[in-house]
């Protein structure tokens, strides 16, 4: 899979999220909001949305790394470096 930027990487997110959320309304989540929070996603419901967003991406995903998914913004930044990261190492 080839790298992903910040607007793919969000349409990932956003699209994976209202799979699980299918009433989510982003106008009520701000890029630096804890999305978590605001869509009331339960503990089932994130590891879902990793679950998925692992899958569609190509970006393996740790419960190490589950910080890194708190916010749009931050869950963006986290899939564009580390699918840089796999597409790097690929020969």
């Amino acid at each position: 899979m080839k790298a992903l930027d910040n607007a793919e990487a969000m349409i990932v997110i956003k699209e994976s999220i209202t799979r699980i959320v299918p009433d989510a309304d982003f106008a009520l989540v701000g890029p630096d909001d804890r999305f978590r929070d605001v869509l009331e996603l339960d503990s089932l419901d994130f590891l879902s949305l990793v679950e998925m967003l692992s899958e569609r991406t190509g970006v393996r995903i740790d419960e190490d790394d589950y910080p890194e998914l708190t916010t749009l913004s931050d869950a963006t930044r986290f899939l564009v470096e580390r699918s840089k990261d796999r597409t790097s190492r690929t020969p």
